[in-house]
């Protein structure tokens, strides 16, 4: 009742009164939405919840169900985006709660369909790709996640949207890495697509990852399945990259145990280099392995400069 004569007396006041006590409440990380987005949400009542429990939680988007990762601690919270979701769990999902999503769920199949009909009314079937839609726990609105090759003028869409379902219609363009997230399941490693199962963000991914680490440049064999190079390609990346930069570049002359040569190629997780010698290719620890006088420790050629895919 306090925190409601504020709200009445000085909306400026509540609001920073609000704030000070959810940076005081125990607050958790917790995974919401079909994007699989992450939140810092704030405990009611000082409560404290396992890993796991499914909860009510107060977005920006509206009432959305969530379901908890850990507590915040100062070591998790450096590892996460700065512009994560901060706002309060409402309340433990109950089984009513449970049942009421589970039926939002089951509608979402036919409101895609009818959402697609409306699409292909207003003759926009060939500039938009509907993927999906996500209807929010508490109703405030539907997102209508599609793809496109470019801009879309869907404001006359939008308005049939909302008549047709009578809440707040946000339309949602997104690229085939995210389709993906949404609708595929395995990878073909055996396991959940990365996307699909713990990435919150799409990392870049490059050729030049895959060359490092001496991965197939077959575009079948390195590519997921939302026909992108593979997310996987950049978990490695930094610690092969960080090996890479203490070893003499391909190309450049080194002193070894059996004499001058030139470095062919590395064995970066090894420590290793192939040499040229004058009649042999000879593989050699680095640190047997010195750079010859006046040479640069980068690479000569520049290997490794590759496109962005």
């Amino acid at each position: 009742m306090l925190f409601v004569w504020f709200v009445e007396e000085n909306p400026s006041v509540a609001f920073s009164s609000e704030v000070v006590m959810m940076k005081s409440m125990p607050q958790y990380i917790v995974r919401y939405g079909i994007m699989r987005l992450l939140g810092i949400f704030a405990s009611p009542d000082d409560a404290i919840y396992p890993r796991g429990t499914r909860l009510i939680l107060r977005t920006s988007r509206g009432q959305e169900t969530g379901v908890l990762l850990s507590e915040v601690t100062e070591r998790n919270r450096a590892m996460l985006p700065d512009n994560l979701e901060e706002d309060r769990i409402i309340r433990v999902m109950t089984t009513e709660d449970d049942r009421e999503n589970k039926r939002i769920r089951k509608n979402e199949s036919d409101e895609f369909a009818r959402c697609k009909a409306i699409i292909k009314r207003f003759g926009l079937a060939k500039e938009m790709n509907l993927v999906r839609i996500e209807h929010i726990f508490g109703g405030e609105r539907i997102i209508v996640y599609y793809v496109s090759d470019g801009r879309v003028d869907f404001r006359e869409l939008v308005k049939a949207l909302a008549a047709e379902f009578q809440t707040r219609i946000e339309m949602r363009q997104i690229g085939v890495r995210d389709e993906t997230k949404l609708l595929t399941d395995f990878g073909d490693c055996g396991i959940e697509c990365c996307c699909n199962s713990h990435l919150a963000a799409m990392p870049p991914v490059s050729m030049k990852m895959a060359k490092m680490q001496k991965a197939t440049l077959d575009p079948t064999k390195i590519s997921g399945r939302c026909g992108r190079l593979k997310c996987c390609l950049r978990y490695e990346y930094d610690t092969y990259h960080e090996f890479a930069d203490q070893l003499p570049g391909i190309g450049r002359q080194v002193i070894t145990p059996d004499g001058p040569g030139r470095v062919h190629s590395h064995e970066i997780l090894q420590m290793k280099l192939w040499v040229d010698l004058r009649d042999q290719q000879k593989l050699y620890d680095a640190a047997d392995v010195q750079l010859a006088p006046g040479e640069p420790l980068t690479e000569q050629n520049g290997n490794d400069v590759a496109d962005d895919l």
